[in-house]
């Protein structure tokens, strides 16, 4: 099987190299001193204490790579409109796109059925350029649960987690998303198939879209604004929100708020993805994981004042900061 990784970073490189482990021919679209050390030296992963390299096909030109079974995004979601053509380069017309990014996704309201089929998002689609060059009836729906950092050029170390639920948008078994499941599975990774992809996404966005922004703005960790009595309320009543625009557009959410913050306690002093962005001069996921559930909230009908808030104040952190 041929797989194509777009952002060969922490999630993306932890794919690569366990799917080149397992035998798979892999191919890495990177940049700068990444992609200078795994071209010399080959990809390192690290993970539950081992150490192995994998050595690949990697370009920041993916037009070299040539055409792929399977491309796995695995970019930020902002980052994506602006490759729309390099990824392109990399298809066929059986060629499967899978969206290994926060937040919501592009393709949402393709498959979904409904008054809202076929209905496009600008606040993580911008122009619809996605949704018309890509086009939808490639995606697959992918959620990342591990947690995985790049320590050094072509160095990945996983952090804990092994589990990418994936789903087709109308909710198929079809025979590529059972084949891309098998092979992340031969590859020691948990990848089952969902036919409703998409309460695994709000169950993940859920929490994103809460104790991102609040912990942008407060620079606290998980496990702080759990603690804090205002901090966890102001959380609360962002997903309260969120639920029920997500239960408008059909999802089901197997769990309480309540446990879902707990959850999200028992992280512990975990930095959310958005502050460790805003302290490294980063661009913030703010879009796909805050705007988007605002754009669906006006969709729906469902006001969302907390999040309006929230999300007017992290915008204006991150221009601050020179991440927006």
């Amino acid at each position: 099987m041929k797989v194509c990784i777009f952002g060969a970073g922490a999630i993306g490189g932890f794919i690569g190299a366990r799917l080149a482990q397992a035998g798979n021919s892999v191919s890495l679209v990177a940049r700068g001193p990444h992609l200078t050390a795994i071209r010399e030296h080959g990809l390192t992963l690290r993970s539950g204490g081992e150490e192995s390299t994998v050595h690949v096909a990697a370009s920041d030109n993916a037009a070299e790579l040539g055409v792929h079974d399977f491309v796995i995004v695995a970019l930020k979601a902002h980052s994506v409109p602006a490759v729309v053509d390099p990824i392109k380069s990399l298809c066929d017309e059986n060629t499967a796109i899978v969206t290994a990014v926060n937040g919501v996704p592009w393709w949402y309201f393709h498959g979904l059925g409904g008054d809202y089929e076929g209905r496009q998002l600008g606040s993580v689609d911008p122009g619809g350029r996605q949704w018309r060059e890509l086009g939808p009836e490639r995606a697959i729906g992918c959620v990342v649960y591990p947690a995985c950092e790049v320590s050094a050029p072509g160095v990945i170390e996983h952090i804990d987690g092994e589990r990418f639920t994936l789903g087709e948008p109308n909710g198929e078994k079809t025979d590529r998303v059972q084949r891309l499941s098998a092979a992340l599975r031969e590859a020691n990774l948990k990848a089952p198939v969902k036919n409703r992809i998409r309460d695994e996404i709000w169950v993940k966005l859920w929490g994103n879209v809460a104790f991102n922004p609040l912990s942008a703005l407060t620079g606290a960790t998980l496990e702080g604004l759990c603690a804090n009595d205002e901090t966890r309320e102001l959380a609360r009543a962002i997903m309260l929100e969120a639920q029920q625009i997500g239960e408008a557009l059909g999802a089901r959410f197997a769990v309480d708020v309540d446990k879902r913050i707990a959850g999200a306690a028992a992280v512990g002093a975990h930095k959310t993805s958005m502050l460790q962005d805003l302290e490294r001069g980063r661009a913030m996921e703010i879009d796909a994981v805050v705007t988007a559930v605002q754009e669906l909230g006006i969709l729906t009908s469902v006001a969302t004042p907390t999040l309006d808030i929230v999300l007017a104040l992290v915008k204006a952190r991150a221009r601050e900061a020179g991440c927006y």
